[in-house]
């Protein structure tokens, strides 16, 4: 007897899923618990593993392609030479023109109630989603250029077309060369001379190969779409504020040198993940959540601290549990290994989900200031930039120095501006008397 196998639910936020990969083709046996194929979910790429034994006949859903949960993704017998002739899958399968999906030869009651869910969640996500502007693109604009003033066109740079083939293959600019042809016309057996090309040339301008104003359009990723719904509700229904503080981080320096002497390595994320955690302890408000469903804040028994991390397909935040509870070489060591199985996919539910506190760092890019956006249900998230070298005054004289912005975003629902300029006020004196670290 045919049955379908529908795309699983692998995440409790998964709406939808991308085929990664089939380990089993059309015309395979099957046993229970045999990889069956990976998922891209919302968080992870995840594999599914088969529950039932049986002969995978069609697959309906390929490698690369999207389905919703629940959504006929195969069709399997239980006998290998059954037909599966005239046999209708069935699940939810998208309707294409409105997006919205619908039941497929399912029982009349089970098919209610689908429709049920449907209209109830398209309601909700009315009341909820604020109307975004349309993108209505503009067609390309063919044989487009600019006029300039007839004294500043320059003339047109005379090369073979060998010799522009292997400029643009060796990365030569051909305008730092004259040209040994016909009418200094530059060959090939010029380009010996020619320097490098640069980031601009201004001895030419590069003809454009694409007509102006074209673009193509790229798919969200499973992750991508979830980053995108989360921080836009975030953004539009959580108050946020910020508060900022610029903390001197010499003495953090100084210490992540000694012990990079001992061969001790520590990155300022660790220090201030530690840090994060001790004051966390000290203020446990900040350490907190806002349930928008009750109207109520959640206060969290635990100090996990999510740590904001990106990869190819968006940005995920593994967490590390009971921070507070855990030395700089613990959590250092969690730190890598988290962000390593975030970036190849292999987070485990536990690893992801959850969390009392998040904290972003773009130091390693240069930033010298910036604010993140609330992760729901958590009230508060941390912004850390890079370590700046500027002039600072010490004992009346100005002295070179070093300094660090972080910045809390919090929610107002839940967190005051004194409480949250205590906890800044508590994590900067950590992190400027940092032998604390190493025995909190």
């Amino acid at each position: 007897m045919p049955f379908t196998l529908t795309m699983p639910k692998l995440t409790p936020t998964m709406e939808e899923g991308t085929i990664v990969k089939w380990h089993k083709k059309v015309g395979d046996a099957i046993q229970p618990g045999d990889v069956l194929l990976e998922v891209a979910t919302d968080k992870a790429t995840v594999e599914y593993n088969a529950l039932d034994e049986g002969w995978i006949r069609q697959i309906l859903i390929q490698e690369g392609q999207e389905a919703v949960v629940n959504q006929p993704i195969a069709v399997l017998t239980i006998d290998e030479k059954e037909s599966i002739e005239g046999y209708q899958p069935q699940g939810i399968v998208p309707r294409e023109q409105k997006g919205e999906e619908i039941s497929a030869k399912l029982p009349e009651r089970e098919e209610k109630a689908v429709e049920a869910v449907t209209e109830g969640l398209s309601k909700k996500r009315g009341e909820r989603v604020l109307a975004q502007p349309q993108f209505i693109p503009e067609p390309p604009l063919e044989n487009y250029r600019f006029e300039y003033p007839t004294e500043q066109i320059e003339k047109r740079l005379l090369a073979s077309p060998l010799a522009k083939k292997l400029a643009r293959e060796q990365g030569l600019d051909l305008s730092t060369i004259k040209g040994t042809g016909p009418n200094q016309r530059i060959m090939s057996r010029d380009l010996a001379k020619a320097q490098p090309s640069g980031l601009v040339n201004f001895g030419h301008r590069e003809m454009p190969s694409l007509p102006a104003g074209s673009f193509e359009e790229q798919p969200l990723s499973p992750i991508r779409k979830v980053i995108g719904q989360r921080l836009q509700e975030s953004k539009s229904f959580i108050p946020h504020f910020y508060v900022t503080l610029t903390l001197d981080a010499e003495p953090l320096v100084a210490m992540r040198e000694q012990l990079k002497n001992h061969e001790i390595k520590l990155s300022f994320n660790d220090f201030i993940v530690k840090a994060s955690a001790l004051a966390l302890r000290k203020h446990p408000g900040i350490n907190s959540g806002f349930n928008s469903v009750n109207q109520s804040i959640i206060q969290f028994k635990t100090i996990d601290i999510a740590i904001a991390v990106s990869i190819e397909a968006g940005l995920i935040t593994p967490i590390v549990r009971h921070v507070n509870y855990k030395n700089l070489g613990e959590i250092a060591q969690e730190i890598r290994i988290l962000a390593q199985r975030a970036r190849e996919g292999k987070l485990t539910p536990q690893e992801y989900k959850g969390g009392s506190f998040t904290i972003s760092n773009l130091g390693m890019y240069g930033v010298t200031e910036f604010q993140a956006i609330l992760n729901p249900p958590q009230a508060a998230i941390l912004a850390v930039s890079g370590i700046q070298d500027v002039p600072v005054v010490r004992n009346g004289a100005v002295v070179a120095g070093k300094i660090l912005n972080l910045t809390l975003s919090v929610d107002h629902r839940v967190i005051d501006g004194v409480a949250a300029a205590q906890f800044l006020q508590t994590l900067k004196k950590i992190l400027e008397n940092p032998a604390i670290l190493l025995i909190g």
